[in-house]
């Protein structure tokens, strides 16, 4: 890996964030004592200085699945389909925060994971707002650093010959957004970029070199699209089991980001998992997710 990525990923994981969001970090890291690494930031919150109302996004790196919750089936599902989330809140502000392992953080923000997950999300802005050590901070940097050159390696061959850094990064995010069920209005892919052109264009130049040549992009596209619907689907199945008011919360989110007016009913309280998996599909059909 250059030297040039490496310093812009650590430069950007280091920028301020308003105070209460980094509280809010520590508070989450704090129910992890001894098997917390690191606690990133991410998503649209990022971009408000106005977080009250907001929903802000976490992720929260451990040590490992068993160090964090022990022997119990929460260890089990979150080895098996990383990663568990869990609702949280903290001085008036609310937020979700995702648990994953140091060692699956790292593969999958890299060529080898088998979904777009991980190295979409963190192709964007980010920043590192916890650390237990500066071990810990290095090992989150250099996954962070892993997940542009993923992203264009596999945009480049998608997109038309000689494309420079911001078109591929527009192309990658445009297919990212096709292989998952995603709540948000048509054109957000690209808007991504656009809201930030000078960000792009610096990343997308100091990672293009490093970005790998998969041998069979389309055929890859095509696996990320059929295994990332699906894994969405399981993993809001899995939220339910995780998260309090998790149909609740899947109506809300959906309900923001793609102006519509779902309704929950009781019994769908009742029973999450079937409630979850009778609500999404229908959405799906309805063109409210993606």
């Amino acid at each position: 890996m250059t030297h040039g990525l490496r310093d812009l990923v650590a430069a950007e994981l280091a920028r301020p964030v308003e105070p209460r969001a980094r509280a809010m970090a520590a508070a989450i890291a704090a129910q992890y004592a001894g098997a917390a690494r690191a606690v990133l930031f991410y998503g649209s919150c990022l971009r408000e200085k106005q977080l009250d109302g907001l929903m802000l996004d976490f992720y929260v790196i451990v040590s490992s699945y068993r160090a964090a919750f022990g022997l119990g089936w929460r260890a089990v599902w979150n080895r098996l389909l990383p990663p568990n989330v869990f609702p949280f809140s903290h001085d008036r502000l609310l937020a979700k925060y995702a648990v994953m392992s140091e060692a699956d953080f790292h593969r999958l923000n890299g060529p080898e994971a088998g979904d777009v997950s991980v190295w979409a999300r963190f192709a964007q802005p980010a920043r590192l707002v916890w650390a237990m050590d500066e071990a810990a901070r290095d090992k989150a940097v250099d996954a962070v650093a892993r997940a542009a050159p993923t992203l264009l390696g596999y945009a480049r061959p998608m997109a038309a010959k000689g494309a420079k850094p911001l078109d591929l990064f527009r192309r990658g995010f445009e297919l990212t957004y096709a292989s998952e069920l995603r709540a948000e209005r048509k054109g957000r892919s690209g808007s991504i970029v656009d809201d930030d052109l000078e960000r792009y264009r610096r990343f997308g130049e100091a990672a293009l070199p490093l970005a790998h040549r998969p041998d069979k992009a389309a055929k890859s596209w095509r696996w990320f699209r059929r295994k990332g619907k699906a894994l969405t689907l399981a993993r809001l199945a899995k939220a339910t089991t995780t998260y309090s008011g998790g149909v609740d919360y899947i109506a809300w989110k959906i309900n923001r980001h793609a102006g519509t007016a779902i309704e929950v009913r009781p019994w769908m309280r009742r029973f999450p998992i079937v409630g979850a998996l009778v609500m999404l599909p229908r959405l799906w059909r309805r063109g409210a997710i993606r």
